[in-house]
């Protein structure tokens, strides 16, 4: 039975959240689950009951991405940003806005450097988060984003057994 891996959180400074994560696949394999829109809104999910109906992404350097989730109550939220760097399979950057919808309030612009890197097949992700202000990166803590990130790798994990990873 493969580990279960698990997040851990960092806040290095006032303005930044840190959540590093490993995955038991090549980091090309998930670097695929974290650009295929057809992929990606099978597991950035959240919290259950939650579903993606709009994940479109153009993942190239100016290419935009459009999120939006929907809970069961017809609630939404969603995310807006462009890509500033991506060197596949290691490295993402993008920028970020939060469109709160019904759920939470303003959070203002961040901008996200995902990391991809691969040792004996389990890739390492580290995805960190700057905000403009110490007030909304509190923001959105209070949320519960590091709660729905870890939700969400679970969800990838499975994704990644399924679709991705060979079993002996």
């Amino acid at each position: 039975m493969p580990k279960q891996n698990k997040s851990t959180v960092a806040l290095p400074n006032d303005l930044e959240v840190v959540v590093t994560r490993t995955f038991n696949a090549p980091r090309a394999t998930v670097f695929d689950a974290w650009t295929k829109p057809e992929l990606v809104s099978r597991w950035l999910l959240g919290t259950p009951g939650w579903t993606m109906p709009v994940c479109e992404m153009d993942v190239r350097v100016g290419g935009r991405f459009k999120w939006r989730w929907r809970g069961e109550d017809g609630t939404e939220f969603g995310f807006t940003g462009e890509y500033l760097e991506v060197v596949r399979p290691s490295r993402i950057v993008h920028t970020e806005r939060y469109d709160p919808g019904d759920v939470g309030g303003e959070m203002g612009d961040s901008v996200v450097t995902s990391t991809l890197t691969e040792t004996a097949g389990v890739t390492t992700y580290t995805i960190r988060v700057r905000y403009e202000s110490k007030e909304a990166r509190d923001a959105a803590l209070k949320t519960g984003m590091t709660d729905g990130m870890e939700m969400s790798y679970q969800l990838l994990d499975q994704l990644l057994a399924e679709v991705f990873v060979k079993t002996e």
